[in-house]
């Protein structure tokens, strides 16, 4: 992936600092995983794995505390 798509961790909100962190996460698996039909295929894999949700959700919470961090936890 060569295109920029990311100018900053600073949101207004916690919510759109988590939709970001949402986004990340996302795009850290297809940017380590290019190849769309090979997602799709091993999607059923995780989607019905606790394992696999609790290590996504795990990664949702790392990103989320980066962007929070990021934002000076959104205080004043």
């Amino acid at each position: 992936m060569t295109d920029q798509w990311l100018d900053t961790l600073i949101t207004a909100t916690p919510q759109e600092g988590f939709e970001l962190a949402v986004l990340l996460s996302r795009r850290s698996v297809k940017y380590t995983q290019p190849d769309l039909s090979i997602l799709q295929k091993l999607r059923p894999e995780y989607a019905d794995s606790a394992d696999g949700l609790t290590a996504a959700a795990h990664v949702l919470a790392l990103n989320f505390q980066t962007v929070a961090a990021a934002n000076n936890y959104w205080r004043p």
